[in-house]
């Protein structure tokens, strides 16, 4: 599902990010400089954007990757936690009513889908077991009490609504009490009169207000059309001094929408979103997930897989795990040396981090010469990797002359320096192919395993 028009201009960021080959913080800077362009145009309200990015740009700066982390999938990890919790944190919104009778009453701006959306929601909780009423209190739209009679109907759901009558309180109130005690419904649907149009309206705000003090709704759900763009601020903002909002549902995601304004509205509230709805059918209504819709939107399908890897960075020693993954399979990247690099200040010499696989401690290989490091020569080698793209980590075979002058010229340093650590990459395949040919190696290591 295509959630907002700069979403694939979103994706087209990250993958250039973690391809790129400019330093670190240049590539930060250009990151975040196209993503508020995009966001912009997506209708997110600007002062959204600048919080947003300068949250972003200050811990990426600021922060260092846990050890066994590149500093480019840290900063991806970054943006996805800001986006998160820019749509409301971790979790999904509970939709669960926490009692019955629980009534929903929907708030919105005229042509914002919240007589569909009752549908919608009907349908969505009758499927969940719960008795479900409609009411309509629009007075205005002739068309209001019609339309969701029809819904009502077309999925066997009590409807309440007075054609002849004008005070929607009185509605409200009467419909409430008649599908509680009369239809035995557990779960109230207000559909409300929408402000017509963006403007200064305070009659129908008052009647919102007026409306949520006489029935005390148990949520207020705020209706926000996709394509309504930066207006969504001060409207949100609007809807919930006069009727404090609890959550939004977005409507009309239908791929072509800028998100941007939904997104705003969260923001104005402090609500969650808690549905989303792509399509005209009472069925096309999805719960709201931050994750799953930030990890769409950063176009990482995998991105489950790389929080799960930090989360595992966090709990276990990585690196103990990859020198065996190293040893068993004979093969070694510039990401394993990178990995390698930033565990050796925590877990002190790369001979100690040997030593923990059972029998290598006896292996006359393993000599100070070849493994020795200074601490200036990391953080030099920890730059030139992090100057490279992913191509050149996983294969370093391709980096002829003219890659090692850009990788040097982005890192800071010169190209002998990335001969030196190229060298000292072939020096440690060697060592990795001369110890998994040690005889017994790889059974010791099978009736063993890692103590770590």
């Amino acid at each position: 599902m295509n959630l907002m028009i700069g979403l694939e201009s979103i994706k087209s960021l990250v993958t250039s990010f973690l391809k790129g080959g400019e330093s670190y913080e240049k590539s930060v800077d250009e990151f975040i400089k196209e993503l508020q362009k995009v966001l912009i145009k997506a209708d997110l309200n600007v002062k959204v954007v600048f919080e947003l990015t300068k949250g972003i740009r200050d811990e990426a700066l600021k922060s260092e990757p846990p050890s066994g982390v590149l500093r480019r999938e840290w900063f991806i990890k970054i943006v996805y936690d800001k986006f998160v919790e820019l749509f409301g944190g971790e979790g999904e919104a509970q939709v669960t009513p926490s009692k019955t009778p629980y009534t929903i009453m929907l708030v919105g701006v005229q042509g914002s889908g919240k007589t569909t959306t009752a549908g919608k929601l009907a349908l969505y909780y009758k499927r969940l077991g719960f008795r479900p009423g409609l009411i309509t209190t629009d007075t205005y739209r002739p068309a209001a009490y019609e339309q969701l009679l029809q819904i009502g109907l077309s999925i066997g759901i009590p409807f309440y609504g007075d054609k002849t009558a004008n005070n929607p309180v009185a509605i409200a109130t009467q419909g409430t009490a008649k599908l509680i005690n009369e239809f035995k419904c557990n779960v109230i649907i207000v559909d409300t009169a929408g402000r017509h149009g963006y403007g200064s309206e305070e009659k129908l705000l008052e009647e919102m207000k007026e409306l949520a003090e006489a029935i005390r709704p148990d949520e207020v759900l705020l209706v926000v059309d996709a394509y309504i763009g930066q207006k969504a601020y001060d409207l949100a903002k609007k809807f919930h001094e006069y009727t404090p909002i609890g959550s939004i549902i977005i409507t009309k995601l239908d791929g072509t929408a800028k998100g941007g304004g939904a997104i705003s509205a969260v923001v104005a509230t402090g609500a969650k979103i808690k549905f989303v709805c792509d399509g005209e059918k009472l069925e096309d209504i999805e719960v709201f997930n931050p994750k799953k819709f930030v990890s769409k939107l950063l176009g990482l399908g995998d991105l489950e897989a790389l929080l799960k890897k930090f989360e595992v960075l966090e709990e276990s020693k990585e690196v103990e795990k990859r020198i065996e993954r190293m040893i068993t399979t004979g093969k070694i990247s510039l990401k394993d040396v990178y990995l390698q690099l930033q565990s050796l200040r925590k877990l002190g010499p790369l001979r100690k981090v040997l030593e923990m696989i059972p029998g290598l401690s006896l292996m006359p290989t393993l000599s100070d010469d070849q493994i020795k490091l200074s601490e200036s020569k990391i953080k030099k080698w920890i730059n030139i990797i992090e100057s490279m793209t992913y191509e050149e980590l996983e294969d370093p075979s391709i980096i002829d002359r003219r890659r090692m002058r850009r990788i040097a010229m982005g890192s800071g340093t010169s190209v002998s320096d990335v001969e030196e650590l190229i060298k000292y990459y072939e020096q440690l395949k060697r060592l990795i192919k001369d110890l998994r040919r040690k005889k017994g190696l790889l059974s010791k290591l099978g009736a063993e395993g890692l103590r770590i």
